[in-house]
Order: C-alpha cells, then structure tokens, then sequence
C-alpha cells in the first residue's frame, strides 16, 4: 500500500486532502470562538438583571477582575474624594465629550471603589463631588488597558488605568470601577449640572452550543478528507491485486514483448 500512496497522483491529492484539513480546523477553531463569545454574553446580559449587591461581597482590593463580575450590578457606600480625574476622548449620544470618575472610600473595607459618575462635554462642567456618605449603585467593569494614544492635556488621563490610579489615590483600591447609574441621597438637578449618567455597555462574550457542534462538523469534515484519500489509495491497491499483483500504472508485460 505504502508504494502506492507514494504514486504521483496519490501525493498531489495528499497535498490537496491536507490543505482541506488545515481549512477546515480553522473553520471550527472559528466556529467554537463565536460558541464561547456566544456564550459569555449571555451570562453577562443575565448579570445585568440581577439585584445590585454590595461591592465588598462579590471583589477584594487589588484582586484581578473576575469576567464573571462584568456588568454586574452592585452597590457601594462611602464617602468620595475630591481628587476627580477627567478621562479624554469619550463618547455619548454621538457626541465627543469627557467621562468624570470619582475615589469612592468604601466604608465596610476603606478602600477606594473608582466611580464613572458621568459623562460631560467639557472638563470643566464637571460637578464636585457630594458630601458626606453615599450610596451609589451601577455595573461592575475590569479596568481599562494602559493608553497608547497621544498624551491627552494636563490634568486628564485617557483610559480608566487603575495602574495609574492607585499611585494617584492612596490607600488599597479596587481593580475595577462602576458605571454609577444612582445615588442616595439622590442629587438635584442643579447639583448634577449638565453630567449625564453612562449607561453599563452590553456585554459582549460566553457559549453557544449551537456554534460548537458547527466547529465539531468542519472537524469532522477535515477526518473525512484524510478518510478519501485513505480509500483511493486503498481502491488502488485492491485494482492491482486483481489485476494480478501488476500495478495499474505499468505497461501490460506482454504488450512490451510483442513483436512491433
């Protein structure tokens, strides 16, 4: 058999069976990427219906983020700090604007909560922060990726970068921040001033079965490649074994006796 696989025309279809089988593995890599991404967004979207629970029950400081917690929506009660921080960039109801985030010291663990209080079209609309203790409530989000853009002005930062913030707020803090959707006391209208509050974004990934079993099926499309080549190897074989022994692709013995 092995001398008939090694035919030309057996090796070119080799060629051609394994780039089917490459093809098709990064079909179903791709298929079983959409399962997960599927996936998690469902789990997230279920997050984001369930009750806000206190902060401190669900996240430690300097903990990393669980995905899990993405969305969720929690509660935290403490006292903020003056020290605001601008972030560039930002954008709302398609307009260029700038998002306010606020310490937040939580009173059951006196650590600094980072709070996404709102959203403002120029740095300085932005509104001080309440006095006294609060209790804020909104979706859990992981931090931001360091910024790699151009410097943003003096005074602003251009992600939610909690390696930067915890060298800017003392004390442990939070690997994560809120997109603060209330406030009790609830604020007035003037105390807001023109701050809108940002909506927690849609989480966007978890896994879909549907999707797996598609990945399955272009894994075993890619077997089924090999398997045809296999069989007309094997087709081959069991030609020249009826032919006698005598490759198919060898001239007939007798006809190169012949007398011309």
């Amino acid at each position: 058999m092995l001398r008939s696989a090694l035919k030309p025309r057996h090796l070119g279809l080799l060629v051609v069976a394994l780039l089917i089988v490459i093809a098709f593995i990064q079909l179903g890599r791709w298929q079983l990427g959409v399962a997960e991404d599927e996936a998690l967004r469902e789990s997230l979207e279920k997050a984001r219906v369930q009750q806000p629970v206190a902060v401190e029950t669900v996240l430690r400081p300097h903990i990393d983020f669980p995905n899990n917690l993405s969305t969720r929506p929690v509660s935290a009660t403490g006292e903020f700090g003056t020290d605001q921080v601008i972030v560039a960039g930002r954008r709302l109801d398609g307009r260029t604007g700038f998002w306010v985030v606020a310490p937040l010291k939580v009173s059951a663990t006196g650590a600094t909560l980072p709070v996404l209080r709102g959203y403002v079209t120029a740095p300085d609309d932005a509104p001080p922060v309440p006095r006294g203790t609060v209790t804020v409530t909104g979706g859990l989000a992981p931090p931001e990726s360091p910024y790699a853009g151009a410097p943003p002005p003096e005074g602003q930062l251009g992600s939610i970068d909690t390696s930067v913030l915890v060298g800017r707020w003392p004390g442990d803090l939070y690997n994560a921040f809120v997109f603060q959707q209330s406030e009790t006391p609830a604020p007035s209208a003037t105390a807001l001033g023109s701050m809108a509050r940002v909506p927690t974004p849609t989480g966007e990934t978890g896994f879909k079965w549907r999707n797996a079993a598609y990945a399955l099926q272009w894994w075993v499309f890619a077997i089924f490649a090999l398997y045809l080549w296999w069989r007309t190897v094997r087709h081959d074989v069991e030609e020249a074994g009826d032919n006698g022994g005598r490759d198919s692709d060898e001239p007939d013995e007798q006809e190169a006796r012949r007398d011309p």
